[in-house]
């Protein structure tokens, strides 16, 4: 039974992911900004209260961050999923709010960074040792072929390489990072005429966690497994 601290828990691929891995038989930690509104996440409690629990989370928040760790000390981690993200405005060129970019770039790069310093003693303490960030292909600068989407993109791009900096860094500890684009998937972010649902994605990207090597350390796949240039 494996431990996962998710970020971002309470709908869309975190509430996926979360109900997959608790009815996997592992146990979940799962976080978000506003716990007594999550209630699928509450629901999920009920289903499993031995193996779920809830705990609040503003990835934005570092203090927040920290004080999270710090109630955790001592407790092994076996996967760190860096799940919670946003989208930002959609501003075209000339129209770009400067303050939502700064913001987008703190909880969809730097949030990541900061939960996996704070918790590396609690992934060194497991067997697992995985540190999961949830990419996108929008971040892939191969693949930018329409422009535009200034804020989600660069903050994507920047999670990339930060995360394979970290792969490099972590492998003396057998720390793996497994960077992951889920598809354009149905969710609040995605939209309703996103091609794939939340069970479809999660369903493929919990066969890679599974399938981990070490040698994955550091690479970018979608959610079938095929891997996706920078």
């Amino acid at each position: 039974m494996a431990t996962v601290l998710i970020t971002g828990a309470n709908r869309g691929l975190g509430l996926g992911w979360t109900r997959a891995f608790l009815e996997r038989g592992d146990r979940v930690i799962a976080t978000c900004r506003r716990p007594e509104q999550a209630d699928s996440l509450k629901g999920l409690a009920d289903r499993f209260p031995d193996r779920l629990q809830i705990e609040r989370l503003d990835v934005a928040d570092f203090d927040q961050i920290e004080r999270l760790a710090e109630q955790r000390r001592g407790e092994a981690i076996d996967i760190l999923l860096n799940n919670a993200g946003v989208y930002g405005k959609r501003d075209d060129f000339g129209t770009i709010d400067y303050q939502e970019w700064h913001y987008v770039l703190r909880v969809n790069t730097l949030a990541p960074v900061k939960l996996s310093e704070v918790f590396f003693d609690h992934l060194r303490r497991s067997q697992r040792r995985l540190i999961v960030a949830m990419s996108s292909k929008m971040g892939s600068i191969g693949e930018n072929t329409s422009g535009g989407s200034y804020l989600y993109r660069s903050s994507k791009a920047a999670l990339n390489m930060a995360m394979k900096s970290l792969s490099i860094d972590l492998r003396p500890y057998r720390i793996g990072v497994l960077i992951l684009h889920p598809g354009w998937v149905k969710t609040d972010m995605g939209g309703p005429n996103a091609l794939i649902t939340v069970e479809e994605s999660v369903s493929g990207m919990i066969k890679l966690v599974e399938a981990f090597r070490l040698e994955m350390s550091g690479r970018f796949f979608d959610y079938r497994g095929l891997e996706i240039p920078w």
